[in-house]
């Protein structure tokens, strides 16, 4: 038995099926892991939802932002459309809520002490080590799969607050933690977010409280973790400073991105040129 790891698929089934055959996965004894970002902006989303909830204790998906974008355009939230969005055709489907539910009760952090890996979408700030991270992670998986879930969803988005407190509670709390796991990529030292920063890293030293990647704080809680995560399209494929980056922008044209955890081989496919780039 193998266990796989890929990064963000965003409707790209082409390329995933094409990459599974590349590592020869078997769905009978192999376990695949994604860092989130199933759907959204490629041409085949609802193939690979499909594929993954059939794939039953065979996967392991945390959530990502189109994840929950997904979920909460799904409850009627429509205002956050954007032009690039390619929902419809698992919202039309006739087991949409079959898929929806399955995608709802997702982990927003999986940890394998065996293997001594932990998978998240985005980022952890510099406070949360893994005890902190799996306690907050557990206060939004009970939100999001709770009977008040749509509560959950509205209250989703926004960019504050952007510094984690003990003190913080209420949707507050829950907004910070959700925007750690699925949206975080910069954090200043004191742990301080910045959302709105999306380009590929540059490390300056003369400036210790610059904005830099969650991973590049010396100090950090996590530092002793081995963490899998996508969302950034631009930094490519990473290993270093404990972490291993997976998102190489299959959907803008890259590549899909694979990492077998037992021996850290990795396995690349470029696109296919079918998905379609869109912001992230």
């Amino acid at each position: 038995m193998s266990t796989y790891a890929i990064g963000d698929i965003q409707g790209c089934y082409t390329e995933l099926h094409s990459l599974l055959k590349l590592f020869q996965f078997d769905a009978q004894k192999d376990v695949l892991w994604c860092t989130g970002d199933l759907v959204n902006r490629g041409p085949n989303s609802l193939e690979v939802l499909r594929f993954f909830k059939a794939l039953k204790e065979r996967a392991v998906v945390v959530l990502g932002n189109h994840d929950l974008h997904l979920l909460a355009v799904a409850e009627g939230y429509t205002d956050y459309l954007k032009p690039g969005d390619t929902f419809t055709p698992i919202l039309e489907a006739p087991d949409r809520e079959e898929l929806l539910t399955w995608l709802r009760r997702r982990p927003f952090l999986h940890h394998d002490a065996d293997l001594g890996l932990t998978l998240i979408h985005a980022g952890l700030p510099p406070q949360w080590d893994l005890l902190r991270s799996r306690h907050c992670a557990a206060e939004v998986e009970e939100a999001l799969r709770g009977s008040q879930y749509q509560d959950y969803l509205a209250n989703l988005y926004g960019n504050e607050p952007k510094k984690w407190s003990d003190k913080l509670n209420g949707w507050d709390r829950l907004r910070f933690i959700s925007n750690c796991f699925t949206r975080l990529r910069y954090c200043n030292s004191k742990g301080k977010l910045a959302l709105k920063k999306k380009g590929a890293p540059s490390l300056d030293l003369n400036h210790p409280d610059e904005e830099r990647p969650w991973f590049w704080w010396a100090e950090r809680e996590s530092r002793d973790m081995q963490i899998l995560f996508g969302h950034w399209s631009t930094l490519g494929y990473y290993a270093d400073n404990g972490v291993y980056a997976l998102d190489t922008g299959c959907l803008w044209g890259g590549a899909l991105t694979a990492l077998r955890l037992e021996d850290k081989q990795v396995f690349t496919l470029p696109c296919a040129g079918e998905c379609l780039p869109s912001d992230e």
